[in-house]
């Protein structure tokens, strides 16, 4: 299966290690960029550890941020400056204007001002009035000034570096597009396509597969392509062609390579979060008029959010934003005799609506997503499915849910994995017969349940979403695996003595479910296979890092989020980032990058008195370990029976791989790393882990 193209944040934050690479006078400025934090949105994750002299936290005050990088710039040095919310960036106006744009050209000669100010912009995350808003258009029209968006079709690595050759820049980067993977290989989804026109920050142009003719040309800035997409969809089944132009940079606007494709529309519209105003799509409205007018057919639609502050409360905060069914209406209103909501194209059928069998949608999971990805499908095309059996895997921001088949019956796919859907969008039909083109039956043909009468009333306990979620995961392991357990002793007196003065020495809180992962870790060039995944019935595949996912449960649903890299990172940099994690399980903030690409998972269980628990197997992993909690005991010593600190290692290990006598070994290793004063040390006692500094 091909890897999933990286999400918008992991793109930028691998753009500025690059360029951190590449250009050794840059700086980067901001507002708790450090790491561990990394930033409020964790773009700038890693980059202190690895360049700590040129990634500098800064206080509280954006003017002074945007200043001092102007002065590095007119020094010779080069400067990305990160806004931790883009709203901010009207505290770095008087800069930004008067310093960063000015200086290019009013000393007689151009100066280079290498300077690209980041700022996280938009809503639909309920974040309220202060942090949620659509700045762009306040930076419009100062001369010498380049504005860029990130899109989910340009490289970030792109804008930004064309920004520092180009600037001063404003990089302005929709918050909903964090979570959202980038697209690549020209490919949107089964009925899109895309290419970039005029470079690497020019327009990218998204157009059907089929190659039909724009109707409707929809220009829009990147934290709006998902919904314009989700709207092109909507036109699509009232039987209108919808093209969609995406730029790059913002301003200054180019409007010359996409004027072929604006003079064959039937209707253009610019579509923006901003409030209307003094827009960018108010700017581009006024170029098209003076370039293309006589080959329009009717003046550019123009559409904006509501002119209102945005609100907290999501279902209010989504009656001021603009959304895709207000695109599809507002252009289907604009366009006289279109054809109503799901009409086919004349002599036509529609594949999306043809009433063969019983449709699959994507379900509304969460209020922070209005599309899915589509992980995979768990039911291949043809095959028989059971009602209620999981059916496709889809990943919100939060999680990866299964989806289980509404009714019995062969299924025919309607998405390609790796595509992203919108909320009720078809994604399979369930058929009484294998569809004509699919595989031979999986199973028996379909019989719908007869009617049954309904149960007396009862008292009953509904699973939340989480749970259900945590349902589908064990009842698969348990169908999928078949799991053996073994388990021993470890006295942890010793390494419970040295995690308390790491402690007090580095101010990570440091205790023995950071030591277990390390310990996991620390056995793996010893037992690779245990952390590989079984491709077939003699080969496993084995991962090329130690991700370890770790248990997590704070009273509202199981969680198990994956720590990177554990054999490397030093055991105070795990210690943050279960830290951050427990935090995540209290809010219900894990997002899909958190909680997938696991290759063994530790279950912690540190509460006294818990003696033993036997742990599931996640598929597709091989083996889980699970700790117990402390208990003391007396053992034998010299002088006669003294009190010890033991907790319990178990391990859960799917014995087509691993079998028993190796389970016993890899226990008693991580044992060993866990009692052994030597070994003890080479995971705990690192001075050098951590650099404080007093400046």
């Amino acid at each position: 299966m091909t890897a999933p193209a990286p999400r918008v944040v992991e793109g930028l934050n691998r753009a500025l290690h690059r360029l951190f690479d590449e250009r050794p006078r840059l700086h980067l400025l901001g507002e708790d960029v450090l790491d561990p934090y990394g930033g409020a949105f964790k773009v700038t994750k890693g980059l202190s550890t690895r360049y700590p002299e040129r990634v500098l936290t800064t206080p509280l005050s954006e003017a002074g941020i945007a200043g001092v990088a102007g002065g590095l710039a007119l020094a010779g040095d080069e400067a990305v400056v990160e806004m931790m919310f883009g709203d901010f960036a009207a505290l770095a106006f008087d800069q930004v204007l008067n310093l960063l744009s000015k200086s290019v050209t009013m000393y007689g000669e151009r100066v280079p001002m290498p300077v690209v100010v980041r700022c996280p912009v938009g809503g639909n995350r309920g974040y309220g009035p202060t942090h949620s808003q659509s700045v762009q258009k306040h930076f419009l029209g100062i001369p010498n000034l380049a504005l860029y968006e990130t899109t989910p079709f340009h490289d970030p690595f792109a804008l930004l570096s064309h920004g520092l050759d180009h600037g001063p820049a404003m990089l302005f980067e929709d918050k909903v597009l964090y979570t959202r993977r980038l697209y690549r290989d020209g490919a949107v989804d089964e009925h899109h396509r895309f290419a970039l026109l005029d470079g690497p920050t020019g327009w990218a142009h998204v157009s059907p597969v089929d190659g039909a003719p724009p109707e409707v040309l929809l220009l829009c800035p990147g934290g709006v392509a998902h919904r314009a997409l989700d709207a092109a969809h909507l036109l699509r089944r009232r039987g209108l062609a919808t093209h969609l132009l995406v730029p790059g940079r913002l301003y200054p606007l180019a409007i010359d390579p996409v004027l072929p494709l604006i003079e064959r529309a039937r209707l253009v519209v610019v579509a923006e979060e901003s409030t209307e105003g003094g827009t960018w799509g108010a700017e581009v409205a006024t170029r098209i008029h003076q370039r293309a007018w006589a080959a329009l057919r009717a003046p550019v639609l123009t559409l904006s959010s509501a002119d209102s502050v945005v609100p907290t409360a999501p279902h209010l905060e989504a009656r001021v934003l603009l959304g895709a069914e207000r695109i599809a209406d507002a252009v289907a209103g604009a366009l006289p005799g279109a054809p109503p909501e799901a009409a086919a194209p004349t002599g036509t059928v529609s594949a999306d609506t043809a009433p063969a069998g019983v449709p699959v949608a994507a379900p509304k999971l969460n209020n922070n997503d209005a599309a899915y990805l589509v992980l995979q499908w768990l039911v291949e095309d043809g095959g028989y499915a059971e009602e209620g059996a999981p059916l496709v895997e889809l990943e919100t921001s939060k999680a990866v849910e299964e989806i289980p088949a509404p009714a019995s019956g062969h299924v025919r796919t309607k998405v390609a994995a790796g595509s992203e859907v919108g909320v009720g969008q078809v994604l399979a039909e369930l058929l009484p017969t294998p569809p004509p083109a699919g595989p031979p039956p999986g199973g028996p043909p379909a019989v719908r349940p007869a009617p049954v009468t309904a149960p007396p009333a009862r008292r009953t306990h509904l699973l939340d979403r989480v749970q259900q979620g945590t349902a589908a995961v064990v009842t698969r392991a348990h169908r999928e695996v078949p799991a053996a357990f073994t388990a021993v002793e470890v006295a942890v007196d010793v390494a419970l003595g040295r995690l308390r003065a790491l402690t007090e020495e580095t101010g990570a809180e440091t205790g023995l479910p950071e030591a277990v992962v390390k310990a996991v870790a620390a056995a793996q060039p010893a037992f690779p296979h245990f952390f590989g995944t079984l491709v077939d019935e003699r080969t496993v595949e084995l991962a090329d890092t130690v991700d370890l996912a770790v248990t997590l449960d704070a009273g509202n649903g199981l969680y198990t989020p994956v720590l990177r890299d554990c054999a490397s990172r030093p055991i105070t940099e795990l210690a943050d980032d279960l830290m951050e994690f427990r935090l995540k399980a209290l809010r219900g903030e894990f997002t899909g990058t958190d909680l997938s690409g696991g290759s063994l998972t530790v279950s912690l269980n540190a509460e006294p008195g818990v003696l033993l628990v036997q742990p599931i197997v996640m598929w597709p992993q091989l083996c889980m370990v699970s700790v117990g909690g402390p208990r003391t005991r007396f053992v034998p010593a010299d002088g006669g029976p003294a009190p010890a600190t033991l907790v319990t290692l178990g391990l859960a290990y799917d014995h087509r791989v691993v079998n028993g006598r190796e389970a016993v070994a890899f226990l008693r290793t991580v044992a060993d790393s866990l009692s052994d004063p030597e070994q003890l040390g080479k995971l705990i006692d690192r001075p050098e882990e951590r650099q404080w500094t007093t400046d």
